[in-house]
């Protein structure tokens, strides 16, 4: 009876501080690798160029990585499976084409257009699962070659065209370059953000410690809720410098947001995990397996075709090139720069937020600088290789610490 009654345990800032480094020692590293590059990125270009931290500049950056960040959400979901998709770029390409022809030339009212491109991203991630999980081919085959047949469907749909110009007036272009929140409201999103924030982690804590489980104590939440405010309220008036937050910059981080509570607070985020973990262990538990592959291919797929859309919203056109020259790789890159593993089971949605910071910077960066474009590409894969290389270490660190 004594041992039922045993107080629950509450981990304060000592604790707290305590466990952060035993996760570091034993090779969980988190977010931190890329926090730390992301810091030394900006420094050095900063000193190389003072205009780098401009509010201007920043402003810049985030609008810039609203399209490949919100492919890049779709990477992350597939990596956690321990799985690839190489044709991103060309399905978004095919929903940039959908769009500029549905609704510039065959005058398609413009939300048939938008759920029809979506839904049409979709549909090429259910045929992806559906293979995988019925013929057990591997992902790399046939991403790569979705990655041919789509670039292909996407000229064939342009036509002889080749190039089509969105209305500037239009409201899917004034969403990629021109809507930007007024200043109140960029403020009272960040304060409800951060309120919502503390509540879940309150609520999270009550109910471990009302089923007896160490949980964190309620001044560790608040003090980790005050810090966040503190430093979006900062990043946001920085921002409101220049033309402020802009809309669809915040489209992307609520679809951040959306998945990482998609893979955090419910059963299926649980089962992506499980199945990216192992996947025998897996269908062993129960969980449907086959599903799971099938919904996390269609979502990427469709989160490429979201993609395709904002890209053409920036650039108010559909071309040939849409969805191609670097978009691919670092939509990828992206993912797996920001702390995504490559073996399955381990990353988070907040993966492509920061993983397309560093793409995004490393590429104003160089543009600022006046440097050629092979001098980017030679330093974002030297980054890439990094990225992988500590993802590896981390797996070695654990698997002797576990053995340990």
């Amino acid at each position: 009876m004594t041992d039922t009654l045993r107080p629950v345990q509450h981990t304060g800032f000592r604790a707290s501080t305590g466990e952060f480094v035993s996760r570091i020692r034993s090779g969980d590293l988190g977010a931190l690798p890329v926090v730390v590059g992301l810091a030394v990125i900006w420094i050095v270009f900063q000193a190389l160029n003072p205009t780098f931290l401009s509010s201007t500049n920043l402003v810049n950056l985030t609008m810039q990585s609203a399209a490949v960040g919100t492919i890049a959400i779709g990477i992350v979901l597939v990596l956690l499976l321990g799985e690839i998709d190489l044709s991103v770029g060309s399905v978004s390409g095919v929903s940039s084409a959908i769009l500029a022809v549905g609704w510039v030339q065959a005058g398609w009212p413009l939300p048939v257009v938008l759920v029809a491109c979506v839904a049409v991203g979709a549909l090429i991630g259910v045929l992806y699962g559906a293979l995988r999980t019925t013929f057990g081919v591997p992902s790399f085959v046939i991403t790569l070659a979705g990655l041919l047949g789509f670039l292909g469907l996407q000229l064939w749909i342009l036509g002889r065209t080749g190039s089509i110009n969105l209305p500037f007036d239009s409201p899917v272009v004034q969403f990629g370059q021109q809507w930007f929140l007024p200043d109140w409201l960029s403020y009272t999103i960040v304060a409800l953000s951060c309120a919502a924030f503390a509540w879940s982690g309150l609520s999270m804590s009550r109910r471990r410690r009302d089923a007896g489980l160490p949980a964190v104590s309620y001044a560790v939440v608040a003090t980790r809720a005050g810090l966040l405010l503190v430093g979006l309220l900062l990043a946001v008036w920085y921002l409101n410098l220049s033309r402020g937050v802009g809309v669809m910059f915040l489209f992307f981080v609520a679809l951040v947001v959306a998945a990482h509570l998609a893979l955090t607070r419910t059963a299926w985020g649980r089962s992506v995990f499980a199945v990216g973990g192992n996947v025998e262990a897996a269908r062993r538990a129960g969980i449907r397996t086959g599903r799971v592959y099938v919904s996390v291919f269609a979502l990427c797929s469709a989160l490429a075709a979201t993609g395709g859309i904002l890209a053409t919203a920036r650039l108010a056109a559909a071309n040939q090139g849409s969805g191609g020259a670097d978009l691919n790789l670092n939509a990828i890159a992206a993912a797996v720069i920001g702390g995504t593993s490559l073996f399955g089971g381990r990353g988070s949605a907040f993966s492509a937020l920061l993983g397309v910071l560093v793409i995004m910077s490393i590429s104003l960066g160089f543009t600022l600088l006046n440097l050629d474009s092979s001098v980017r590409y030679m330093v974002t894969g030297a980054v890439l290789v990094l990225a992988v290389v500590i993802d590896s270490l981390s797996r070695k660190t654990r698997a002797a610490a576990g053995r340990a």
